[in-house]
Formats: C-alpha cells, structure tokens, sequence
C-alpha cells in the first residue's frame, strides 16, 4: 500500500488520484441494498476487501458530540481525529435498512446493578467473534481471522493493526495473553482458575507471537471452543497498560503505586476493577468507592465495547459511545450511532411495565413474560412502542429437586427418581400452558440439549412423563412408601409431614406457575410453600445448596454452548446464575472424593463424556453417540423435571430506533442482541 492510499485510507479525501485513476468513496451498501456486493462474511467487510471490491477509497467521519461524551469519561485525554482513533483494519458493518444518524439515548431496564442486567449489557457487547444473525455462521469481531491446527489443539488469531482501548491505549496480542497468564491463571489474583477456562483439567498455553498475533495451545482438541467466543458473556481481554501497573511483574513502582491508593495486595488493585469476574454487571469503582475511583482518575477500566460507563449508582448506570470503537459503517461512519445507554435499575415487575407503557423504554427483551403481552401490545400507540414475539431457546422452566440436600430424609425422598416421576405427572401442563403461557408453547421435558440445535434428542427425551396422571403419580409415591397421614399429607421417611418450600425469583419462572404447581402437589399429598425473592437472593441460596428445589429457565443448553463449555451437562448442571442441584456431588469430583459425595456410578460417567463430547466436532457422529448417552442419563434420572417448550417470548422497542430487524431468536444462549448488532441501530426520528 502507498503512502499516499495509507494516508487516505486514515482519514483524508475521499477521493484520489492514484496511477491515473481516480478511486470514487465506497458504496454505502446496506443489508437491504449491498450494492452487488459479497462480503465475505455476512453483512460485514474488512476495509481492504470492500475497498478492492468496489474501486473505492474510504474516508471517516465522527459523532459530533464525541469531544462532549469523552470528556465524561474520568481519565480519558483529549481526542486525536478520528482517523487516528479508528484501526488501520476497522470492521467495517453494512447497516440492516440505512446509514443512520447520531446521537440520542437507549432507555434500558434492568433489576438492579447483577440482577437482569445481561439484556442491556449485550447491547454493547463484543468479543473476539460473534454469530451472524442467521445464528448457524461465525463472523469476525474484535478479531480479524482465526485458524486451527489440524487435530484441533492449537487456535491462532489474528487482531487488526492499530486497535486501541476507550483511552486511545493500544489493543494488541498482550493483552489477552495477560488476561490469561496474569490474571485467570494467577492465584494471586484468581484463587481458583473457572473450570472453563481449562481443558482436560489444564491450563492452555497463551502467547502473544506479535502485536497482532495470539496463540492458544490446548492438551486435548477443542474444535467447537471459537463457540463460547461467540455466544458468550466472558471476555478474553483485559487491558495489561492500566492493570498491570499495579503488578510488580510489570512495573517496578507497582507497591508504591499500590500503597498511594490503598491497595493492600496485587489481588485488591486489579479486582478493584477488574471485579473479579468477567461478568461486566459486578459493581463498578464509581459505586464501589467513587472517591477511591477519582484519585486514581480512572472510572473503570478501558473497555473495547461500543459504550463505556461513566456514572453508577444503586439506581443505574450511565454509558457513552467508546471514542476508539472499532467499527464503521460503509459510508465511513465511526459507530456506535446512538450517543448513550441510560440503564435504570426497577426491580418491579409492575413499573416494568408502566415505563414500558408510558413510552420510557428504548429496549426491553430479557425478563418481558408471555402473559405480559396482551397488555403491552394493547398499549403500544400509546406509548410509542412495538411489543414483539420471538422463538426462544432454553426458555423451559425446570424443577429439580435437591439430592445433596442437608437434609437427609429429604436427601433421601429427592435422591429417588420415582419422586421426580411422580411429581412431574402430577402437572397438569396442557392447563399450564393455556393460563401461564397464554396457550403457546409445547408440554416437554428439560434436558441439557436443545433439541433444534443438535441431532441426538429422541422424542422420548423430550416427553417421558409428561402426560397428566394422578393415579400413576401416587402408586409412584406408595411405592416409595411415602404413607398419607390423617390430615392427607404424606409422611416422610423419619414420620414427619412431606413438605417442601419453593424459593424463585420471577426474572427466571413466572410466579403463576409456582402457584399452579404447589396446588398440583398438595393433591398428592404433598405440602408446598412459595417464597419469591430477588434474583440475587435465590442465587446466594442455591450456590450455598440452600435450597429445596432449583428453579430457573433451562438456557445454556444450545449446540454451539455446550460444545464448547460441559456446565449444562455435570454437576451441578449450570453456572452460578443458573445452579441445577449436585453440589455435593461436584465438591467430590473436585476434591478427588477427599469431601462432598460420591454420587451414582452413572453421574459419575458424566464427566468423562462430556470431556470426549468436548474434543468432538459438533454434528459428527462421535459427537452425536457422546450427546445420546449424556442425555440418556439426565432423562433416566430426570434431574430436572420440565414445563413447557417453543414459548414465544415477548419483547419491546420503540417505534423510533432504526435499522432494528425481527428477531431469529430471543435467547441467552446467543447472548441476547449479540448477533443483531445493536451498534447499527439509530434514531430515525
């Protein structure tokens, strides 16, 4: 490339004579309109393939409110021109309808600061790839390409020339390599590196080969491991320039710098904004300690998302359009288009739904329930808004009772699989779906499997004890010998009452439900009791294994997720926010049987296959006979006992964002707005 073309390629004219021949401004290609274009990638361009393609010299413009949004980012310097802010190898987006228009703000919903906040959170979200809207192909992101070994055990990838963070640092091959080697791997910071970010019980190796090239070296094949990039919250990148100086590994003043800030340990300064998670809804510095945050004069750490947060409080969060997003549209645009992200914390399902109806709400998707949807589409004049159905995946609500209970009568009666049996024929789900679910949806099971997105999910998977049948429910229980006494209740083991409490939080089952069912159970004799909590209540009980029975959607169960990450399909059967029972169980696996309880031989099994599951490419046949026999024990068991199905799943958005298309899915499973690229979507009126 000539000097010259470098030069405007960076941001000059946008047009050039170049060996006689001038070369015009790109075409503004939409996903309308590509202008006889054919990305390689859908919807999407490298700027050198769309430059080549269309004769064209790509000039770049800016938000005009960009100066006044970065300067409320606490520490951000002032802006060099965008040329100079933007890659050499930006991503180049070819908007859905339209080039939009900035400025303006996205009202967003959320519970409180780690409570239904992933909705909002994915709408600036990016990793190193991400799935098309199609939800079938993998599309660059933060990374430019990528590339396998041939057995499947080393993963290279490349980043794109001149990426930089939110303040203007330079993104490079360093910086996820100290992601992992300093951070998830350290145990000075992290204790315990997570489960997935090991492989076959290892770490994997990291290396930066060269600013732009990265490495990744597993001890067994990982062929669907680019899925959790993908599909996932976690990101694999932290920037080493801001937290490493608080290592002595990396800069020889890091105790001093540490002791001016009042950081006891290496661990207290980097999770001070790191948080210890990647989960990116963790209280921020400016609610931890906003003062602590502004004498070190950095609000958050640098982030490569679209938007930043620049105010928290226990009421919201306030967010501005990342200065150094990596983006543009294929008029040369810097995106994001919309200026801000305003997200308000309102933990009442009622006033949800009074800001949805006064107009007050940009996008609302995650935690909108089935039964809501009469009332919000018969409001949408009125408040300005499209109420929405999409498919979902894993939207099927699950009962699985306690076997590693504390109680042992209780351990004993849950650790029988003919209880599950009974109680899930004691459902009556065809009534369930007509009063809960409005009448849509599919009387199933809940596997660790979605049956659309894989191949080895029988029908008897899907439907084994499903019908309604109170006679054969309590010959189940008699059978057990769980007696009625003379007030009709039954008697457990040790001669008290049989009775159980469940605890939920509505943002994972619907509360209509829970009273449905306890009124089921209590026809087989069975005392019930409901107590709905917050979110985070229910997932401090059940991570403490304080519970009776766990309860929340059954999503991470999609092909691509659990290729690529085995939580779904061993104890405990999910992750933190979405525990599925086997604590006990997974305590001796993880202490090689030194504590917890050995569990049967065949939960025992699970592990080794859902490692071989792990190392086979998804959709193989090898693949396919490892899913067959993982779900042949989770439904012989019946670990978790199912509701419904196919629920179409309400969501909202108002009538004035563009460049906002029908939905293929509604699922956490890909990440929500992920792969419709919120970044494109403006204000068109």
């Amino acid at each position: 490339m000539t000097l010259a073309l470098r030069s405007l390629l960076l941001g000059g004219a946008s047009a050039l004579a170049l060996g006689g021949a001038a070369l015009a401004a790109c075409p503004t290609a939409t996903v309308a309109d590509m202008k006889g274009l054919s990305p390689a990638f859908p919807q999407q361009f490298e700027l050198a393939e769309l430059q080549e393609a269309a004769s064209c010299a790509m000039a770049f413009a800016e938000n005009p409110e960009i100066a006044a949004l970065n300067a409320r980012i606490l520490g951000n310097p002032e802006l060099p021109p965008v040329a100079e802010r933007l890659p050499a190898e930006p991503l180049v987006v070819a908007p859905y309808a339209a080039i939009g228009t900035y400025g303006g703000a996205i009202k967003g919903l959320s519970r409180a600061t780690e409570s239904g906040t992933s909705d909002v959170l994915s709408l600036r979200h990016v990793n190193l790839v991400r799935y098309s809207d199609d939800l079938k192909t993998l599309v660059p992101n933060v990374a430019k390409a990528w590339s396998w070994n041939d057995d499947y055990t080393q993963l290279t990838f490349t980043l794109r020339q001149g990426h930089k963070w939110s303040d203007g640092a330079p993104f490079t091959a360093e910086d996820i390599a100290f992601w992992y080697n300093d951070i998830i791997t350290n145990r000075a910071i992290t204790e315990k590196t997570p489960d997935r970010w090991t492989f076959a019980g290892e770490p994997a190796t990291v290396e930066a080969l060269d600013p732009v090239t990265l490495r990744f070296t597993f001890a067994a094949p990982q062929p669907n491991l680019l899925n959790r990039w993908a599909a996932d919250y976690g990101q694999t990148f932290v920037p080493k320039h801001f937290l490493g100086r608080f290592m002595d590994k990396h800069n020889p003043d890091a105790a001093a710098l540490r002791a001016q800030h009042g950081f006891a340990t290496e661990a207290d300064a980097v999770n001070f904004y790191y948080g210890n998670s990647d989960w990116k809804d963790v209280p921020s510095p400016l609610l931890k300690d906003p003062a602590k945050a502004q004498a070190i004069g950095v609000g958050v750490k640098p982030t490569l998302e679209s938007h930043i947060v620049v105010e928290e409080t226990s009421e919201g969060r306030r967010l501005v359009a990342n200065p150094y997003f990596h983006m543009v549209d294929t008029a040369g645009n810097q995106l994001p288009y919309i200026s801000e992200i305003r997200e308000d914390f309102v933990p009442e399902r009622e006033v949800v739904n009074l800001r949805i109806l006064n107009g007050d709400v940009t996008w609302k998707q995650q935690a909108v329930e089935l039964n809501d949807f009469p009332l919000l589409k018969e409001n949408e004049a009125k408040g300005n808004y499209t109420a929405a159905l999409a498919p979902t995946l894993g939207e099927t609500v699950y009962y699985s009772f306690n076997r590693n209970h504390k109680d042992a009568a209780l351990r004993e009666v849950f650790s029988d699989v003919r209880f599950s049996q009974a109680l899930s024929l004691g459902l009556d789900r065809e009534e369930i779906v007509e009063i809960v679910y409005l009448g849509q949806g599919t009387p199933a099971q809940a596997i660790p499997a979605e049956a659309a997105t894989v191949n080895f999910v029988t029908e008897r998977h899907r439907t084994q004890f499903i019908e309604h049948d109170v006679a054969r429910a309590n010959a189940l229980l008699d059978e057990m010998g769980l007696a009625r006494g003379s007030d009709g209740v039954r008697r457990r083991p040790d001669g008290q009452p049989l009775a159980f409490r469940i605890q939920f939080a509505s943002q994972g089952s619907p509360v209509q439900l829970h009273e449905l069912a306890r009124g089921y159970w209590a026809d087989l004799g069975i005392r019930v009791d409901l107590r709905e909590v917050t979110s985070d209540e229910y997932r401090a009980g059940a991570n403490a294994n304080d519970v009776d029975v766990f309860i929340w959607k059954n999503d991470g169960i999609s092909g691509p997720f659990i290729s690529q990450d085995a939580t779904m399909l061993v104890p405990p059967f999910g992750d933190y926010f979405n525990p599925g029972g086997g604590f006990e169980w997974a305590e001796w696996k993880a202490t090689g049987g030194a504590s917890g309880t050995e569990p049967p031989a065949d939960i025992k099994e699970l592990w080794d296959l859902a490692e071989q599951f792990l190392s086979a490419p998804l959709g193989s046949p090898e693949s396919d006979a490892l899913g067959a026999r993982i779900i042949d024990i989770h439904a012989d068991n019946l670990l978790k006992i199912g509701i419904v199905s196919d629920i179409p799943s309400p969501y909202v958005y108002s009538n004035a964002l563009g460049n906002l298309q029908p939905q293929t899915a509604k699922t956490y499973d890909f990440y929500w707005t992920y792969p419709y690229r919120p970044q494109q979507w403006f204000f068109a009126n």
